[in-house]
C-alpha cells in the first residue's frame, strides 16, 4: 500500500536567519516559537570557529575541521579574517606579522591572501564561513535558507560593511540587513520589554571593540551614539600572552619558535586555554609538548590582570567618548549589557561596573547574545515579531566639497540611519557644463583634513551664468550603512549617481584621529573655514567688479567714484591673503558701498534695454 504526504504549504518556506560573523567564532540563530535560539551543526556544536583552510583535495573547509588543519597546515589556513575585511594592504602590516598566511605579491589596494598555491580575498574567505553556517541551518531546520541578517561592529565603515555584504552574496545569501552587534544584543536581552531607559552595550569580542548608548522609548531602540576600536579585542590579549610564552620558550629551549608555524599555533591554543581558565579559577597553567620538548608555566589571576590592564583600559576611552557624544552621564545608564567572550574576564566586568556605575547583565552566554539578537531582527523582517523598531546611527559625518576647499556636511555624525539629506548648490563659472561632485567623510571643516570617498562628474548641465544653475545633491544611507550619492541638474533633470564603495577602509588610527582632531582643532578649523568663505565671497565681488569696469556704465561715473572703486578693490586684494576674515569682510563691505551707484546704473541700463519698444498701458 502506497504512502502519501500532506503538504500544508509552509513546510518548505524559506527561513530568514540571524548570523554573527565573528572574528574568532561565528554562529547562526533562528527565531523559534518560544524565542531566538542558536542553531547547532550536525555534530551538536553551537559555535563554529571563524577559520578556513584549503584542504589537500583543493576545496575550502570551514569551522572545526579548518581549526584542526590550522595546527598541521597553518600556511594553508586563514583566521581572524574579519580584521581584514574592507581594509587595504598598507593597513594590515602589523596583523600579518602574527598570521601564518601571506598576502599575494600582486596585491595592491585589494588584499589577496595566499593559501597553498591559490589566492583569496577576505570576502571570499568569509563567504566560506557563511556558506557553512547556511548549510548547518538548512540541515537543522529542514527548510531552504536564502536570506539572512548579519551583524557587524557598530564602528565598521562603508567599505567594511560593503565587504560583509559581498561575502553574503558570494555565499548565496541575500543580506536583508546589516545590524550593529551591540544593538542586536539589546534585543537578545529583551530590553525592549521595559517601557523606557538608557542602555549601554559593551562589546569586547575577538578582534573588535564596540560601545553603544541606546535609548528605549515605547518599544523603539534609538542609538544615541556609538564608538569603538576596530583593532582591539581578545586577540590582543592572546597575542600578548603568546609573545611572553615565546620569550620563555626561547629562554628555556634556546630556540626561537616564532618561525615555526605549527609550534606557534600549538602555543597559541595553550595560552588561550589558560586565559579562559583564569576567568573562573585563581590559577592556570600554560603547557606545550612539542617535538619531544615540554614547556610549562604557571600564571595566577593577579599577574594576568596586571598584564592585561592596559588593554582593558583601552576599551574605556571609547566608552567615555561615547558618553560625551550622547550627552549622557554614567549615572544615567540604567542597564549595561556585556557582549563577547572577553567580557567573561573578571577584570573587564569590574572595570565596566566601575565606569557605568551599574552592575552589567551576564545572564546570557556572551558568545551567543549577538546571534540571538540577529535572529530577533530576522523575526522582525519576517513579520514574526511585531512592535519593535531598530534605529542605528552613522559614526562619521558625510558631505561634499564646495568652493574654497571646505566641506559642506549633509549627514552629520551620529545621525540615525536610514538617513537622507538633500541640498542645492550652484556653479562658480559662467557657462559651466560639468560639475565635479567630491564625496567626503570626516569631522574637520576643510577638504584637506577629511577622507575622500568618491568623485564623479555631473555632465552636460545647462550652461548658465555663474550662480544661476541649481544642482541638487542627495545623500542616502540605507539600513545597512551603505551610502548612495545622486547629483541632479534641477533645470534639465539630468542626473548621475554613485554607490560609495571605497577600495579599503579606515585604519583605527585614522578613525581616532578624525574624531580627536575635530575637537582639538575645532577653533583653528573654524577660523580657517571663515577665511576660506570670506575669500570665496571676495573672489565673487572682485570678479563682478572687473566685469562691471568693462561695462559702458563705468565711463559714465565721475573720476572720484572710479577712484574710490579702484582704491576699495586694491584694499581688498591687499588683505585677501591675510588670514584675517574680519579684515576681508570689512573690505568686501567697503567695495560693496563703493560700487553701489555703479550697480544701480547697470541695473537701470539693463531694465531700460529690456523695456525698449514695449508699450505700457
Amino acid at each position: 500500500m502506497g504512502t502519501f504526504q500532506i503538504d500544508f504549504g509552509e513546510s518548505r518556506k524559506s527561513k530568514i536567519v540571524g548570523i554573527d560573523l565573528g572574528t574568532t567564532n561565528s554562529l547562526v540563530a533562528e527565531m523559534g516559537l518560544t524565542g531566538p535560539r542558536i542553531v547547532e551543526d550536525p555534530e551538536g556544536r553551537k559555535i563554529s570557529p571563524s577559520v578556513v583552510s584549503l584542504a589537500e583535495d583543493g576545496h575550502l573547509v570551514a569551522g572545526e575541521p579548518a581549526r584542526e588543519l590550522l595546527l598541521t597546515h597553518p600556511e594553508r589556513t586563514a583566521y581572524s579574517v574579519k580584521r581584514l575585511m574592507g581594509r587595504g594592504v598598507a593597513d594590515i602590516q602589523e596583523e600579518l606579522k602574527l598570521f601564518p598566511f601571506r598576502v599575494a605579491e600582486d596585491s595592491e589596494s585589494v588584499i589577496k591572501l595566499k593559501l597553498g598555491g591559490r589566492t583569496f580575498t577576505p570576502p571570499e574567505i568569509s563567504a566560506v564561513i557563511l556558506r557553512q553556517l547556511k548549510d548547518n541551518a538548512e540541515a537543522a531546520l529542514g527548510v531552504p535558507v536564502n536570506e539572512a541578517v548579519i551583524t557587524v561592529p557598530a564602528y565598521f565603515n562603508d567599505a567594511q560593511r560593503q565587504a560583509t555584504k559581498d561575502a553574503g552574496r558570494l555565499a548565496s545569501l541575500e543580506v536583508l540587513r546589516l545590524v550593529n552587534e551591540p544593538t542586536a544584543a539589546a534585543l537578545a536581552y529583551g530590553l525592549d520589554k521595559r517601557n523606557n531607559g538608557i542602555i549601554a552595550v559593551y562589546d569586547f569580542g575577538g578582534g573588535t571593540f564596540d560601545i553603544s548608548i541606546l535609548r528605549l522609548h515605547d518599544g523603539i531602540f534609538e542609538v544615541l551614539a556609538t564608538n569603538g576600536d576596530t583593532h582591539l579585542g581578545g586577540d590582543d590579549i592572546d597575542n600578548l600572552l603568546l609573545n611572553i610564552a615565546l620569550e620563555d620558550v626561547q629562554s628555556e629551549w634556546g630556540e626561537d619558535l616564532s618561525g615555526d608555524s605549527e609550534g606557534v599555533q600549538r602555543l597559541r591554543r595553550a595560552v588561550i586555554r589558560a586565559k579562559e581558565e583564569l576567568s573562573f579559577t585563581p590559577q592556570a597553567e600554560i603547557q606545550l609538548e612539542y617535538k619531544g620538548r615540554r614547556y610549562h608555566r604557571a600564571m595566577d589571576r593577579a599577574l594576568f590582570e596586571r598584564l592585561i590592564a592596559p588593554i582593558v583600559e583601552r576599551t574605556l576611552e571609547p566608552c567615555r567618548a561615547c558618553l560625551a557624544d550622547a550627552n549622557i552621564a554614567p549615572g544615567q545608564i540604567e542597564e549595561v549589557v556585556l557582549v563577547g567572550g572577553s567580557t567573561r574576564i573578571p577584570l573587564v566586568r569590574a572595570a565596566v561596573e566601575r565606569l557605568f556605575k551599574a552592575k552589567p547583565h551576564t545572564e546570557l552566554n556572551p558568545d551567543e547574545v549577538v546571534a540571538l539578537g540577529a535572529a530577533v531582527q530576522a523575526g522582525i523582517l519576517a513579520g514574526d515579531v511585531e512592535d519593535k523598531l531598530l534605529l542605528d546611527v552613522t559614526p562619521l559625518s558625510l558631505g561634499i566639497e564646495i568652493m574654497g576647499g571646505v566641506i559642506s556636511k549633509l549627514i552629520h555624525r551620529n545621525s540615525t540611519i536610514p538617513a537622507s539629506a538633500t541640498e542645492t548648490f550652484t556653479t562658480a563659472v559662467d557657462g559651466q557644463k560639468n560639475v565635479l561632485i567630491h564625496v567626503l567623510q570626516g569631522e574637520r571643516e576643510l577638504v584637506k583634513d577629511c577622507r575622500s570617498l568618491a568623485r564623479f562628474d555631473l555632465k552636460d548641465i545647462q550652461p548658465l551664468p555663474a550662480g544661476l544653475a541649481r544642482i541638487e545633491v542627495r545623500f542616502l544611507i540605507d539600513a545597512n550603512g551603505i551610502l548612495n550619492v545622486t547629483a541632479r541638474d534641477a533645470r534639465t533633470g539630468k542626473e548621475q549617481s554613485v554607490e560609495v564603495k571605497p577600495s579599503y577602509g579606515l585604519t583605527e588610527d585614522q578613525v581616532e584621529a578624525m574624531i580627536r582632531e575635530s575637537f582639538d582643532k575645532a577653533e583653528e578649523d573654524m577660523r580657517e573655514r571663515q577665511v576660506r568663505e570670506a575669500q570665496v565671497e571676495a573672489d565673487n565681488i572682485l570678479a563682478a567688479t572687473e566685469k562691471a569696469q568693462r561695462h559702458q556704465t563705468w565711463l559714465a561715473l565721475n573720476n572720484d567714484e572710479r577712484a574710490a572703486i579702484d582704491s576699495a578693490k586694491r584694499d581688498l586684494q591687499n588683505v585677501y591673503h591675510s588670514n584675517d576674515h574680519h579684515a576681508i569682510n570689512r573690505n568686501i563691505e567697503a567695495l560693496n558701498r563703493a560700487t553701489q551707484n555703479l550697480a544701480e546704473q547697470m541695473m537701470n541700463t539693463a531694465v531700460g534695454s529690456a523695456l525698449k519698444g514695449t508699450k505700457i498701458d
